[in-house]
């Protein structure tokens, strides 16, 4: 679904302790900016405030391995937010369970018929919107360049999806804020496409389609808001052979 998801945390010693412990020994790590796989921290500032109320769904081997990580959770102190157990209103297989990080985000490790860890790390996404009917305008326009599509609405829920992983816009309280959501595309001209489609039906630009050299040579994105203010990036990896 994601090439990646960044979160801005308000302490990222806290944040680390706490993804470590959920998902293990990072896979890239800077003074600024820590990555486990797909999903990663950065430190907030004024400029890229605190992620707040999000809620992210990272994928699991079996149930046995859902019950062990609330277990290991919870043990280190950190708040439950549902138990281990079956979510039928999901799906008859799925499994999960739920604790807070130290920035009250939700944190979710579940296990259901299509969980494959070993394709990617992030299952799901759950955000809290002002407005689903924009949300889902806004995904709707960039879907074609991004490889999603809407899978199910209602006035209150609209749900996107790859065929594998997912995300969602859900009306229930205060808006989540301010997080990355970065899509891998097989072009640059995709990601130009994505752009240029986007700003033409009137969604904030914010960063053109070009070479970013200061994540890696041949990083080419670009960069929207959706109607929510979050980050929204189409980006192709165009590394040298």
């Amino acid at each position: 679904m994601f090439d990646h998801v960044t979160i801005r945390v308000s302490d990222l010693d806290a944040a680390r302790r706490f993804y470590t412990l959920a998902l293990g020994a990072p896979t890239t790590e800077d003074d600024s900016f820590i990555e486990w796989r797909e999903f990663g921290i950065a430190r907030a500032s004024a400029g890229k405030p605190l992620t707040r109320r999000l809620h992210v769904a990272f994928r699991a081997h079996d149930r046995a391995e859902v019950d062990r990580w609330w277990e290991r959770m919870t043990a280190a102190g950190y708040r439950s937010d549902g138990e281990p157990g079956e979510r039928p209103q999901y799906s008859d297989s799925y499994y999960g369970a739920f604790v807070l990080d130290p920035d009250g985000n939700s944190a979710e490790s579940v296990h259901h018929e299509t969980s494959d860890p070993e394709h990617a790390l992030v299952d799901h996404m759950w955000l809290r919107t002002a407005s689903v009917a924009a949300a889902k305008r806004f995904y709707e326009t960039i879907a074609p360049a991004v490889g999603i599509s809407l899978d199910h609405a209602k006035p209150d829920f609209a749900h996107f999806t790859d065929g594998t992983g997912s995300f969602s816009f859900v009306d229930d309280g205060e808006p989540t804020e301010h997080v990355h959501l970065a899509f891998g595309v097989g072009d640059r001209a995709t990601v130009d496409a994505f752009h240029r489609t986007a700003t033409a039906a009137g969604h904030a630009d914010n960063g053109p389609p070009g070479e970013r050299p200061v994540y890696h040579r041949g990083y080419y994105g670009a960069f929207v808001l959706d109607p929510d203010g979050h980050n929204v990036e189409a980006v192709f990896h165009d590394r040298p052979n």
